[in-house]
């Protein structure tokens, strides 16, 4: 890999994170703000497991803290959940990406389940109220949009190679 090639991959990550971090914070009705995706959470595993050079764990922090700023949320809640997530997918990365797409999106529920009981174990801690199980159906339709991210970026890298 050229020195070219890493900051067109930088820029890249770096462009799909904006993107993210603009629609998670668009607002929407509440219908559709109930069931919105984590996803930002996705792109942090998907580089995790293509470019793990690039999306390291102080990525994961960063993009953590992001969403902390943009949602007004405890400073470091998300941020912890982000980082056990990526260091998860950094630490199981070599297995994860020979895994066919179904099992992949199973363990890709799993992270997601573990982030979410991450921020409603701190929520409990800080002295938020608990919310009802509606604080859990992100996690289903983030685990449906997995399958779409990774065609969706596999595709786009493919193509500028």
């Amino acid at each position: 890999m050229s020195v070219s090639d890493g900051r067109i991959g930088r820029l890249r990550v770096t462009a799909t994170v904006v993107i993210a971090l603009i629609l998670s914070v668009l607002p929407l009705p509440h219908w559709m703000d109930l069931a919105r995706p984590y996803l930002l959470l996705l792109l942090v595993i998907y580089w995790s497991l293509s470019a793990p050079r690039i999306a390291g764990l102080t990525f994961a922090w960063l993009c953590g803290m992001a969403i902390d700023v943009l949602k007004g949320t405890t400073l470091g809640q998300h941020a912890l959940a982000f980082l056990l997530v990526s260091f998860l997918t950094h630490k199981f990365q070599l297995r994860m990406r020979i895994f066919p797409l179904s099992q992949q999106t199973m363990t890709v529920l799993l992270l997601l389940l573990l982030y979410e009981f991450v921020v409603f174990w701190t929520d409990g801690i800080i002295g938020y109220p608990v919310t009802a199980w509606t604080r859990w159906i992100p996690v289903f339709t983030s685990t449906l949009l997995w399958p779409v991210v990774v065609g969706i970026l596999d595709t786009w890298n493919r193509r500028s190679r």
